[in-house]
């Protein structure tokens, strides 16, 4: 066997030709491992208090214990099987939000400075305080008016008094995080990360503690006037802080001309605009959320039974396309937010097992899995434990592994 033929120098010439493509390389961090909400509650400022997790689970029980008392009304109700009926109650009960975030933004509207102001230390207080309560959300936080220069100032003064209020009450919330709307260019995100550094200087806070999502709510920050992604860049000059991009239904289909009867989650602009938003986040660490549908289960059996089928069906949609998360405005539509994604991800456990087993068992097969499609069938059963969609004694019966098991598969830390 003759011994390798490349000289060091040539090795070298080759590090120094790819140094460009290694420090691309390095920008892809890909996902930390943190589990993922399925949802993020938005509810205007002056409507949040401390309790409002909680108080949103009772009348989402008191929706679905109305319209749906059984497995076979909730089938005919949601559209959805009856067997996640259950499972959909304990959670409604253990934890009904899984990501709250009280709103500045359009759910607040323009108000006197000295309300805001008020309204930001109350949010602040009571957001420490909800974190310590029992159920508590997984991640939380506020949405401030945008950096365009109209609503700027304001934005960040209610964004520093949140802060502030909230580090004076028990110290920020575990995973506080800021949405920024209506952004349109990355110098908009560079300033937000210098915000955020004097914020964390000025309350002792960690380096990297304040973290933010960017809302992709008009087309620029889709495609840019030059015609590249703006997204990719927005995403890039976050200094990795971006936590996530969160698709704005109705702002983004308003500016692009599509007609209000028309605008939905499932408009063809929509999925695009959502496709270009997740294919600019691969790899960056970056989660992509859908956006909001504004039927609400509200008035007669009908209407109830028509806007929770409506809203089971976008979101098995999303989660078809890989939205693993997406926006819900009011407590009735925590059913079937639920509903849908529990019966998603327990037909996906029944699909995923023998995959699983076969590959951990290099068993031949019709399927030929990489270690990549691994990769993506443990990451979906992690999920389903996580939110409450099956246990552990289930999802063992169905692949053969336990829950260490499927955080190496699917290249988290066990």
């Amino acid at each position: 066997m003759t011994g390798a033929l490349l000289p060091d120098s040539l090795l070298r010439e080759v590090d120094a030709l790819l140094a460009p493509a290694d420090a691309q390389a390095a920008l892809f961090v890909g996902d930390d491992g943190r589990r993922q909400p399925v949802h993020t509650v938005y509810v205007p400022a002056d409507r949040h208090r401390a309790d409002l997790p909680a108080r949103y689970g009772e009348l989402a029980l008191r929706l679905l214990d109305e319209h749906a008392p059984d497995d076979r009304a909730f089938e005919a109700a949601t559209g959805v099987t009856g067997e996640v009926r259950h499972a959909v109650r304990a959670k409604l009960e253990a934890q009904p939000v899984e990501d709250l975030r009280v709103d500045f933004e359009d759910g607040y509207g323009a108000r006197s400075d000295d309300e805001e102001d008020a309204a930001a230390h109350a949010a602040g207080r009571a957001l420490a305080e909800g974190a310590a309560r029992p159920g508590a959300p997984l991640m939380c936080g506020v949405r401030v008016k945008g950096l365009e220069a109209r609503t700027r100032r304001r934005g960040l003064r209610t964004l520093d008094l949140v802060v502030a209020a909230a580090a004076g009450a028990g110290g920020l919330p575990p995973r506080f995080v800021v949405v920024l709307p209506k952004v349109t260019h990355p110098a908009e995100v560079t300033a937000l990360v210098a915000v955020c550094e004097a914020l964390e200087a000025a309350h002792g806070l960690p380096a990297g503690a304040l973290r933010f999502e960017l809302q992709v709510e008009v087309p620029q920050a889709v495609v840019g006037p030059e015609g590249t992604a703006t997204v990719a860049r927005l995403v890039h000059a976050s200094a990795g802080r971006c936590e996530g991009l969160h698709y704005g239904t109705y702002d983004f289909s308003a500016a692009a001309g599509v007609p209000a009867g028309e605008q939905s989650l499932e408009h063809p602009l929509a999925d695009h605009a959502k496709a270009v938003v997740q294919l600019a986040a691969a790899g960056t660490g970056a989660r992509v959320s859908d956006g909001s549908t504004n039927v609400v289960p509200a008035g007669d059996a009908a209407q109830v039974r028509a806007a929770w089928r409506l809203h089971a069906r976008l979101v098995d949609r999303a989660l078809r396309r890989g939205l693993h998360q997406g926006w819900d405005l009011h407590p009735g539509q925590l059913p079937t937010r639920f509903a849908a994604t529990y019966a998603f991800l327990r037909a996906e456990l029944a699909a995923s097992g023998d995959r699983l087993r076969a590959y951990v068992g290099r068993a031949a097969t019709g399927v030929l899995d990489e270690p990549a499609t691994a990769e993506a069938l443990a990451s979906t059963v992690l999920r389903g434990l996580e939110c409450g969609a099956f246990g552990e004694r289930e999802a063992f019966a169905a692949t053969g592994l336990d829950r260490a098991a499927l955080g190496r598969l699917a290249r988290r830390e066990a």
